[in-house]
């Protein structure tokens, strides 16, 4: 088990996951919150005077499933001396707890890696995590935006076979079949 591992295990494990300043436990929510949420709960941490450490921890204490206990062991990684990489690491490959549904925490979760890019010059060179999260929270929200318009035109799409079969036959038969059954019967009576 390398340092960063048993970093990761520490900082999930001991006190860093405790209730941070009161902050609301979000973990009985049935959705996590999207990942452009998680970026702005990030920057307002940090503008609140949280280092990067201590506001990954506060917002993944908050946050459900495993994207919330990844920041939660970055963080506590970070605060006990990991370098970032490793950290990160670590914190991906760290024990999962117990229960059904639990997975392997952040390995297919690339809202995890947008979030570590985002915050990596901070942590790197100590200039304000702000406008990095905010950039890439304008990002995601701009992709999430593109997903939405293209799947609503695959509805559209999809919906124009179901509806013909329903308002042809009904316009059929309230449109056309009482024209023609009145043209066949006053043509009939000449």
């Amino acid at each position: 088990m390398s340092r960063a591992q048993r970093l990761g295990r520490a900082g999930g494990a001991g006190g860093a996951t405790g209730n941070l300043g009161g902050a609301q436990d979000l973990r009985g929510a049935q959705d996590c919150p999207d990942l452009a949420t998680v970026l702005d709960l990030v920057a307002a941490a940090c503008a609140a005077g949280a280092g990067v450490p201590a506001a990954l921890v506060a917002v993944g204490a908050a946050l459900p499933g495993d994207r919330g206990r990844l920041l939660v062991r970055a963080g506590g990684a970070l605060a006990l001396g990991a370098a970032w990489d490793e950290a990160w690491q670590s914190a991906r490959e760290g024990p999962v707890a117990d229960g059904p549904g639990a997975g392997d925490p952040g390995a297919g979760d690339p809202g995890a890696d947008v979030i570590a890019d985002a915050l990596r010059a901070s942590w790197e060179t100590g200039a304000a995590p702000g406008p990095a999260l905010q950039a890439a929270a304008r990002t995601a929200r701009r992709e999430r935006h593109a997903r939405a318009m293209e799947a609503a035109g695959r509805l559209g799409v999809r919906l124009v076979l179901p509806l013909g079969l329903c308002y042809l036959p009904a316009f059929v038969l309230v449109g056309l079949v009482p024209v023609l059954v009145s043209m066949a019967s006053g043509g009939l009576s000449r």
